[in-house]
């Protein structure tokens, strides 16, 4: 069997089995979907208690998250390039339980975004590190892989999260989806520390400075992939974030359908999470450029009727709802047909600052993603139309991008 490890791997103790490597990796991904998504059921009841004057500012318990996560990365990465992989992951795991605390037991609605921003900042580590550490390991089509094995896991459990919180809330309130964030980490991060061997020795160490970080910044943006890939990222996930900004308000405002939530987000994000599955299966074949340039025009085509049905007022009753699901199920499938490739993408030429360059990456494109997605959330009208006119610009532009990326 060939070696896959990254150049200077050599030297680093064994791996787990890659069962319960894409497992475990995938759990601590997990955590970044797993907050978002139990939190979508209590937006309403938040809403109404917190920012009744409002009820669209319900929404940034989202992307102030999201927000957290994006800073966090610009320091998770090069933390970890200085001190090794492990130390970082468990203190961010920490820090994201003392935001988990104090978002549960805030009483006014800026409290809860700051703990959701530092719910976010300490999530942060567990997302980007584990990156590196797969990247560590990994490289070229078998990192996209590997990362779309763990993607494919990873939206199995998110799709059951909504189901989670609404139980939650039925018996204790919505404040006690954050005692579950709490248990979530301590479970994931504990399998981490106690299985995974560290994946960067001392001798590959880099000093804390920040000429190291800004020299690795301009070489994310110096090379053409790593930095169209980013940029590309940004749009896809903005994609991403506005659909989770607005969908419980378009199942429940737009479509009547509040208390099934639950069960038709579990449907769609299920059907989506093969998106990764197919990709894995396809990538070593296909190319990672491939694959994403298809996946983006099939994205455009689809945004595009669902925004001009939209626009012109075309839907008939039996086919708006179902036409909708169907859409979502594809903007979710997107992801896993593109974020894999686009990460390893853009970390290819990157090896050697592994863990730096993941951090600007994540942050350019988690960052740039929110701040796309917070306008056309808080456009929501009680009609998706801002949402699949937002959707369509987004994907255009990213295939506009890609299609100027030449092979390599």
């Amino acid at each position: 069997m060939v070696d896959q490890r990254a150049p200077g791997a050599a030297s680093e103790p064994e791996r787990l089995g890659r069962v319960e490597f894409i497992a475990m990796t995938a759990l601590l991904f997990a955590t970044v979907a797993f907050s978002i998504d139990a939190m979508l059921p209590a937006l309403p009841q938040i809403g109404r208690e917190l920012t009744p004057d409002n009820p669209n500012h319900a929404q940034f318990i989202i992307t102030s998250f999201a927000f957290g996560i994006g800073i966090g990365t610009l320091v998770a990465g090069p933390l970890s390039d200085s001190f090794g992989r492990k130390p970082v992951i468990l203190s961010g795991a920490l820090l994201y339980m003392a935001g988990a605390a104090l978002a549960g037991l805030a009483q006014s609605l800026e409290l809860v975004l700051l703990g959701r921003v530092v719910q976010g900042l300490g999530a942060a580590a567990p997302r980007v590190v584990a990156l590196a550490v797969v990247r560590d390991l990994f490289s070229g089509r078998e990192m996209a892989r590997i990362v779309s094995f763990v993607m494919m896991i990873f939206t199995l459990l998110p799709a059951i999260a909504p189901s989670v919180g609404a139980g939650i809330i039925a018996l204790v309130g919505w404040r006690g989806i954050f005692g579950v964030f709490l248990v979530f980490s301590l479970v994931s991060v504990s399998w981490f520390a106690i299985r995974q061997a560290e994946t960067l020795p001392p001798a590959r160490r880099l000093p804390l400075r920040l000429t190291p970080l800004a020299a690795a910044a301009r070489e994310v943006f110096a090379d053409k992939v790593a930095r169209t890939a980013t940029l590309v990222q940004a749009l896809v996930f903005s994609l991403l974030f506005m659909n989770l900004s607005s969908v419980q308000q378009v199942f429940d405002i737009h479509f009547g359908r509040g208390p099934a939530f639950p069960y038709w987000f579990a449907f769609i994000a299920v059907i989506a999470g093969s998106a990764s599955f197919l990709n894995a299966m396809l990538v070593g074949r296909l190319g990672m450029r491939y694959l994403i340039r298809r996946a983006l025009s099939v994205q455009v085509v689809l945004s595009g009727t669902m925004a001009t049905m939209y626009w012109a007022g075309l839907w008939p009753d039996w086919a708006e709802f179902p036409a909708y699901v169907l859409w979502s199920i594809t903007v979710f499938g997107l992801l896993g047909l593109t974020i894999g490739n686009l990460n390893a993408l853009a970390m290819e030429p990157l090896g050697h600052i592994a863990g730096m360059a993941a951090s600007i990456i994540g942050a350019i494109a988690t960052v740039g993603s929110v701040l796309l997605a917070v306008p056309v959330g808080q456009m929501f009208d009680g009609t998706p139309r801002p949402l699949v006119t937002g959707a369509f610009l987004a994907v255009v532009a990213a295939l506009v991008l890609m299609r100027r990326l030449p092979e390599r």
